[in-house]
């Protein structure tokens, strides 16, 4: 038996959301397994940052400012996009308050760019896909998309929209060469949560059996394995990458 090593040669991936955190490191790992990436983000400053940090994949590195909420935006991208094999739907923000405190704003914002988004980016992208090649639909979810979560009515709500229309477009899209899945991070270590108090980030810990907060090469290993061949009879599901919150 041999180890599994990924080969995403003469494909071609984009991550949204992918100048940072997960999508940063999703984008940097097909990149490391030969695939062409693009990078979508909307911050100008955090695509610098991203070439700079990946400088040596600059042949197989594209980046595009892309605001998932903006249509017009999304077709833009899609105007210079072909042959498209992976795409993968990270790009997401927070705005967390209790239900009380929420403003519409907020509640509408999250919903926007997180669920609305995740339409957007993938129906101006579905006819860029290769015609011919497997193709892979990937989103990011969350487990609290599972469960709920003080606070994030607005994210939840999206969060779980995403899971249903992941599973809706694994029904619709199956016959057509695609697979279609989530994935729902659990506690993951990112620039956010490691500005948290110590006792905070103590507390979560002790709410995951495996006694540690993910890293964002787990939550990018799951991706890739979704996307790879030996993925290819997973369709329409969410795989929770949580060191066993959700038991």
């Amino acid at each position: 038996m041999t180890n599994l090593k990924y080969s995403f040669a003469n494909k071609n991936a984009l991550v949204t959301g992918g100048a940072q955190g997960i999508g940063f490191e999703i984008s940097k790992l097909f990149l490391e397994a030969g695939a062409q990436v693009t990078i979508a983000d909307y911050s100008e400053g955090a695509l610098d940052n991203a070439r700079r940090e990946l400088g040596k994949f600059s042949a197989t590195l594209k980046t595009q400012v892309l605001n998932v909420t903006d249509r017009g935006s999304c077709q833009a991208l899609a105007d210079i996009t072909t042959n498209l094999h992976i795409l993968v739907n990270n790009a997401g923000i927070t705005r967390d308050k209790s239900l009380a405190k929420m403003s519409d704003e907020e509640f509408d914002q999250v919903i926007q760019t997180n669920l609305t988004g995740v339409y957007n980016v993938t129906k101006a992208l579905l006819s860029k896909f290769d015609a011919v090649a497997p193709k892979r639909i990937i989103n990011l979810a969350s487990v609290v998309a599972l469960y709920g979560n003080f606070g994030q009515t607005n994210y939840v709500a999206a969060k779980a929209g995403v899971i249903g229309m992941t599973k809706t477009w694994a029904r619709e899209l199956g016959k057509k060469g695609f697979t279609s899945n989530a994935i729902a991070p659990g506690f993951i270590m990112t620039k956010m949560t490691q500005a948290m108090p110590k006792e905070v980030l103590e507390g979560i810990t002790t709410k995951v059996p495996v006694a540690r907060m993910g890293e964002t090469r787990d939550i990018a290993n799951a991706a890739l394995f979704l996307a790879s061949e030996e993925a290819s009879y997973i369709n329409g599901t969410v795989l929770s990458v949580d060191g066993g919150l959700v038991l």
